[in-house]
């Protein structure tokens, strides 16, 4: 009898670089965290790996060496105890960024029965349109596409989303606006972006959420201390707060199908 699955799966990707999606990847677990859920944090940015200079951490050891002999259980950081753990990539790692069918297969297997402990998956992607990029975002159940109010922003992430839709016919996508100097500024780029995925590609996009320009933000990474913690009260820290609801909502909803689907979809 097949085990009915519980963990819903987000990829957070973005088209540029530059948007605070890695960020933003970390403070949403934190947050989620906060309101009761478990969740592994994948660092999936496979070619510059991050997660932990934001945090301050040295890994011995990362998701090269599930590729050896390591399970997933010697490679996963507990952040906050064993309910909310980080896998560490590694940057740069030829077999890793250039992922072949016997690569996906063998982390896939040894990754599995870890992420059905946790209520979350949540997979921080690299920046772009790259193959690897693509087959990260492709495999999860849901997608978060983070913008900024930058003309830049809304090109390369118009021409994520439609590769995703026109290649691997995705059609659902969550949109967070970050850095946004008011609800005006991050409805108006929002709605620009929507309107172009709709009228090119007959595709609606939903609003997830806003991230207001902060400066503890930049303060926190300075000090590689997450936002929640540094500076818990700070308007970007509630407004991360809010969005974690809206998705930790999403997930009681999705209930049936995230029991009917697998947490990441084999492309193999």
């Amino acid at each position: 009898m097949t085990e009915t699955n519980t963990t819903l799966s987000i990829s957070v990707a973005s088209g540029k670089g530059g948007v605070g999606k890695t960020n933003l990847a970390l403070n949403l677990c934190l947050a989620l965290h906060e309101l009761g859920n478990t969740l592994v944090l994948l660092d999936a940015d496979l070619g510059l790996a991050n997660l932990d200079v934001l945090l301050g951490l040295s890994p011995e050891k990362n998701l090269q060496d599930l590729l050896g002999d390591a399970s997933a259980e010697n490679v996963v950081i507990p952040l906050a105890g064993d309910g909310l753990v980080l896998l560490p990539s590694a940057s740069g790692v030829a077999e890793l960024v250039e992922m072949d069918d016997d690569v996906q297969s063998l982390l896939l297997g040894k990754l599995d029965a870890l992420f059905r402990r946790y209520d979350f998956l949540i997979l921080d992607l690299g920046a772009g349109i790259s193959p690897t990029v693509l087959s990260f975002a492709a495999m999860p159940q849901e997608r978060i596409v983070v913008i900024t109010p930058e003309p830049t922003s809304l090109t390369d992430s118009y021409a994520l989303i439609k590769v995703l839709c026109t290649q691997r016919q995705i059609r659902n996508f969550q949109v967070i606006v970050n850095m946004a100097e008011s609800q005006k500024e991050a409805k108006n780029a929002f709605n620009r972006l929507a309107q172009a995925c709709e009228h090119f590609l007959s595709l609606p996009i939903s609003l997830l959420g806003v991230v207001h320009r902060d400066p503890m933000v930049t303060e926190s990474v300075r000090h590689q201390v997450p936002l929640l913690k540094f500076a818990p009260t700070c308007q970007a820290a509630q407004d991360i707060r809010e969005i974690a609801k809206k998705i930790m909502e999403r997930r009681i909803r999705l209930k049936d199908l995230i029991s009917r689907s697998p947490i990441l979809k084999p492309l193999i």
